[in-house]
């Protein structure tokens, strides 16, 4: 049996509010928590606010990130925090932390995946938004695990100022860091991801790339091809970027696999180089889109990837309890109807079940069943934790 809760403050932080938060969670659970989440925006007191909530939990596990944007079961919130945590007697949790992720990324998840034991069979992961690369801290892990283990998770926030995150271990608050819980015992997983964004034209060929930085398409200066494509729209780049991101072809899709593409959301462009540089990486020689989408699709994207997530557990399983990764860009596309892709989840996830998450930098988790897991830009995720009834 898993059972879980969540709780909302929205109010400033301090020892105190971070001590009544946990309390609350205590109180709502039964008992103290055997793994707690705690999701906060960036704020003044913050290190105060973890150790209160830590105290109160009785110093079990707990994880977590600064945000662009809370969920929980509440809703969707911004300027608070919301803190989940669950009991079970199927279930046992795992911490692990690595610091410097902005030095070598790829040696800072290897680092962290070996920190585990072999009975960990499914990792959320928190990275910092800002520094570090997403898609070599995944790389670094797999080379560890000996089977392939699922990742989801995000990376850090910090209400869009895209200057500092912070990542939480227990009392212990990180920046350039990346923090993880590994899940082991009994328990399903079922994991849904869309994005809702289209393909527009033919493909074209990555020629020149470096990490998350794109120079050229088919032999053409990448921002060439990009105000080309934006017309009378191109001045606005990088920010208008996040409307058409770039959408690469997943190798590990279908044989076209247009309809299944990892998205890259513009960063930043150098007008000098022709460049433009993505929050992930792009690797050379890959095929890549240039995608639109609107609201509309983007909330359909959002239900598709909770009926997924349901599909994925099982119709037989009963949800538990449900985290919700997904990108800022959408929640600054949606802007006031930001709150319906809660609702959207909701239409296939009841609401008894907990749901718990954040607007992310980037999204981590696997495509599609026995794929590997990746590092996503402007994509709704949905993870369940789930039992035999």
């Amino acid at each position: 049996m898993i059972q879980a809760a969540t709780i909302q403050l929205q109010d400033a932080f301090s020892r105190k509010k971070g001590r009544g938060i946990g309390e609350a969670l205590v109180s709502r659970l039964g008992r103290l928590p055997d793994a707690s989440w705690l999701f906060c925006a960036p704020g003044k007191d913050l290190e105060a606010l973890v150790q209160g909530v830590y105290e109160a939990i009785g110093r079990r596990p707990l994880i977590g990130c600064t945000t662009d944007g809370e969920i929980s079961s509440s809703g969707f919130s911004t300027g608070s925090a919301v803190l989940g945590g669950l009991i079970s007697d199927q279930l046992d949790f795992e911490m692990a932390a690595v610091q410097g992720i902005g030095r070598d990324s790829e040696q800072a998840g290897r680092d962290l995946a070996a920190s585990f034991s072999d009975a960990v069979r499914y990792v959320q992961l928190f990275s910092d938004g800002v520094t570090g690369d997403g898609s070599a801290i995944l790389r670094g892990m797999a080379s560890v695990f000996t089977e392939d283990i699922p990742v989801s998770g995000g990376t850090a926030g910090d209400g869009g100022e895209f200057r500092q995150t912070w990542q939480f271990q227990g009392d212990r608050v990180f920046s350039d860091a990346a923090v993880a819980i590994g899940f082991s015992g009994e328990f399903k997983l079922g994991t849904g991801v869309m994005s809702g964004w289209s393909p527009i034209g033919l493909p074209k060929k990555v020629t020149r790339a470096e990490g998350n930085v794109l120079y050229e398409l088919n032999g053409e200066s990448a921002l060439r091809v990009y105000e080309r494509f934006l017309g009378r729209h191109a001045h606005k780049l990088p920010a208008v970027g996040v409307e058409y991101p770039l959408g690469l072809v997943d190798p590990h899709a279908g044989a076209d696999g247009s309809n299944d593409l990892l998205l890259r959301a513009t960063m930043s462009v150098d007008r000098q180089a022709g460049a433009i540089r993505f929050a992930g990486e792009i690797p050379e020689g890959i095929m890549v889109y240039l995608t639109c989408g609107d609201r509309s699709a983007i909330l359909e994207a959002t239900e598709t990837a909770a009926r997924l997530a349901i599909e994925d557990l099982g119709i037989e399983v009963q949800p538990a309890f449900g985290f919700f990764y997904s990108c800022m860009a959408r929640k600054a596309l949606l802007g006031i109807r930001a709150q319906e892709e809660i609702e959207r989840v909701r239409t296939h996830i009841a609401q008894e079940v907990p749901l718990l998450g954040f607007y992310t930098y980037g999204e981590y988790c696997r495509p599609g069943p026995k794929r590997p897991s990746v590092l996503h830009n402007e994509t709704a995720t949905l993870s369940l934790i789930g039992f035999d009834p």
